[in-house]
């Protein structure tokens, strides 16, 4: 990873360097940021390509699963070329086309807590893309023992959930608290039954790569502690604060 800015760099991100929030030093940081994306789908190609194209230096990726024609209305990443391909080759392959410089990390396989331990330490902050509840809380059960930035999505239908969790502050909730509090069932991410439109899932995706970025900037007003929920048919937005629960593992 390169967090130097020869005049390549600059030119590349110079609609980013010219924000007074960013500027240089904000572009290196960038540069020299670590991200693992997990779930190379409908949340994690727009997650990879958004922040390759800000120039984030370490990109991560695990997914096990291959192209399917069912992907392609909402996984912006793949084409009709790339069915029955892995996933994370095919991601590999076109972040390198949009950012050279971008190094790329893939790992083929299905998370559990053996692999994951061996991975999580080698980033920063962690996006999870994923399409199910138990690898959503292992995620969280990690990332909190090991104090990372988490930034979660969730979608379904025409409806979109994220949040972060800077799991560096001992105050904040987890995604373990939310779940207690909440009716949401198994069902809620499960795209074959509840049925998913493709620009949810580019939207959500997008707005989780913002997240991150305003994460390593420390810029803006972030959602630790918060859930951003998108009823993007009837274009209604809230922000909802988590409770901590005395009896969670974050307590």
């Amino acid at each position: 990873m390169k967090s130097q800015l020869n005049k390549k760099l600059i030119e590349r991100f110079s609609r980013q360097i010219v924000l007074k929030d960013i500027g240089v030093i904000g572009q290196k940081k960038i540069l020299s940021s670590k991200v693992l994306i997990i779930g190379a789908g409908g949340l994690g190609s727009p997650v990879a390509e958004y922040l390759s194209r800000a120039g984030v230096g370490l990109l991560g990726i695990i997914d096990d699963d291959r192209v399917s024609l069912s992907n392609l209305h909402r996984q912006s990443l793949y084409n009709t070329d790339d069915i029955g391909k892995f996933k994370v080759k095919i991601t590999k392959d076109k972040v390198k086309k949009i950012n050279p410089n971008t190094q790329v990390k893939v790992f083929n396989i299905r998370l559990n807590k053996k692999n994951f331990k061996k991975i999580i330490n080698d980033y920063d902050y962690i996006v999870d893309g994923s399409d199910n509840f138990k690898t959503k809380l292992l995620i969280n059960d990690f990332c909190l023992k090991f104090k990372k930035i988490l930034v979660t999505g969730a979608i379904s239908k025409f409806d979109g959930h994220i949040f972060t969790f800077n799991f560096k502050n001992k105050k904040i909730p987890c995604l373990r608290c939310f779940f207690q509090q909440s009716n949401i069932s198994e069902d809620f991410l499960n795209c074959e039954s509840e049925g998913i439109l493709g620009t949810v899932a580019g939207i959500v995706g997008i707005i989780q790569a913002n997240e991150v970025l305003k994460k390593i900037l420390n810029i803006g007003i972030g959602l630790d502690g918060y859930i951003f929920i998108l009823d993007l048919l009837n274009l209604k937005f809230r922000l909802v604060k988590l409770k901590k629960r005395n009896n969670c593992l974050c307590g």
